[in-house]
């Protein structure tokens, strides 16, 4: 059971500390810790773990306390981990926008003249709740890097953290692996945080975004009067890494012409700008990313076998997520807190059906496809608690391998969405292909959380 102490907010009026005095003798055997503002209540909750919090609301007239609801509405969405119990005069509650952050943020409510039995059960019975909630202590591990951007417990995480931290003193290259949307960008930020380039800074270039005509001056820069436009001279992304790390995302969508130059500069460790006859040195450390088997592509010609060898001289290969389940509750609350402003301020949190139904479901698109589900969820969601059908994930298989017809036609759509998506063909030809309208195919994308290939690449990895 959490320890009795609860914050005790105050808001609104000159005889707020009377008030606060007044709930010592309502709630006995209970700690109050008082607080007079939104910034003192902040630093409390910074330094106390509390699960259950009054808020006083004293102003007896709702246009004067109307100026404090956009402010008291973004901090109760911050700590929307609290069970918030109003206190407030029945005359504030005339107001719709008050009645409104009542209903929404907290679990119950009081008026003056307050019944002490019956606020004394109130907050007792929220602690209970805050109880049940409260997962269990885990077993001891070794700890991670504090500011890691990489989320998880997993022994396939662990690992991964283990290889970052061997690879990232070196000055070698880096080639990552992995599916789209597992993190392989936030791996090539874990490697510049914990090098001797740290203070450098990181430039990520996704190389399947940049148009074919322009990637040369987009990568190497261009001096004044290289051709039309060029009206100074200009560094490329190359040069703008210098002192720190240059992440290659994607690869393997380097135009073959440009990877000459590439090996170039990987080997002379200089670039020439387009149109410049000087090289120009660059101390920049190289990390590149690939979902696609970059071996497969040198067998076919579309990759420069001397290209990947120089890249791959240290290689980590990111787990995809159905790989770390264990992860998904972390990385769950993780996107969670991440797009709080983004949700329904009703909405505490996950049902254990919707934990069980992520635990079930495949994940083809890792990471990313959470994040949309998630986010997605945040905005959808009618209830208190996030559901399967909240995330799309009704239609999944149940635990027992006995799947509903629904589960059957969610995943045929699924997959051929995919398929077809994957076959390089546009949106109007997979529409098409399936037999409905350009518009209905993406909203059958979203509701299945599948990204337009382009735009995924656009988005890192």
């Amino acid at each position: 059971m959490p320890t009795k102490n609860l914050l005790c907010l105050t808001l609104g009026a000159a005889g707020a500390s009377r008030t606060a005095t007044q709930l010592d003798a309502l709630l006995p055997g209970w700690e109050l810790c008082k607080a007079a503002s939104l910034r003192d209540a902040s630093r409390v909750l910074r330094s106390r773990a509390l699960s259950v919090g009054l808020l006083l609301l004293e102003c007896e007239e709702a246009a004067g306390a109307a100026a404090a609801l956009a402010g008291l509405d973004a901090f109760l969405r911050q700590h929307h981990q609290l069970h918030w119990i109003a206190v407030c005069h029945r005359a504030l509650l005339q107001s719709e926008a008050w009645r409104v952050l009542v209903r929404e943020h907290c679990s119950d409510f009081h008026t003056w003249p307050l019944d002490g039995g019956r606020l004394l059960h109130t907050v007792g019975h929220a602690l209970g709740l805050a109880a049940l909630r409260a997962a269990p202590v885990p077993a001891p591990a070794p700890a991670l890097p504090q500011q890691s951007p990489l989320i998880g417990q997993t022994p396939a995480l662990r690992r991964l953290h283990g290889q970052i931290a061997r690879v990232a003193p070196a000055d070698a290259a880096v080639l990552i692996w992995g599916e789209s949307g597992t993190g392989k960008e936030l791996v090539a930020q874990a490697i510049h945080a914990r090098s001797g380039a740290a203070g450098g800074p990181f430039v990520a270039v996704n190389c399947a975004a940049i148009a074919p005509s322009l990637a040369q001056s987009e990568l190497f820069g261009y001096v004044r009067g290289a051709f039309t436009g060029a009206a100074q001279d200009r560094r490329g992304l190359l040069e703008s890494a210098d002192g720190g790390t240059i992440f290659l995302d994607e690869i393997g969508d380097l135009p073959l012409e440009l990877q000459a130059n590439l090996l170039r500069f990987l080997q002379e460790k200089c670039v020439l700008r387009v149109g410049g006859t000087r090289s120009v040195p660059v101390n920049a450390r190289v990390i590149a990313a690939s979902h696609v088997d970059l071996e497969a592509a040198v067998a076919r010609g579309a990759f420069r076998q001397d290209l990947y060898y120089r890249l791959n001289v240290l290689s980590l290969q990111v787990p995809a997520l159905r790989e770390r389940k264990d992860d998904l509750p972390l990385l769950a609350d993780h996107f969670f807190v991440q797009f709080a402003a983004e949700r329904a301020p009703r909405i505490r949190g996950y049902s254990g059906a919707a934990l069980a139904a992520m635990r079930r479901y495949h994940w083809p698109g890792n990471v990313r496809e959470l994040i949309n589900r998630v986010r997605r969820a945040l905005i959808m969601a009618e209830g208190r608690l996030i559901q399967p059908a909240d995330l799309g994930l009704d239609g999944e298989a149940a635990p027992d391998g006995c799947e509903p017809l629904g589960g059957v036609r969610v995943r045929a759509e699924r997959q051929a969405i995919e398929v077809g998506l994957g076959l390089g063909k546009s949106m109007t030809q997979v529409a098409e292909d399936l037999g409905v309208s350009r518009m209905t195919l993406y909203r059958l994308m979203a509701k299945h959380g599948i990204s337009h290939p382009a735009r995924a690449r656009g988005a890192g990895s």
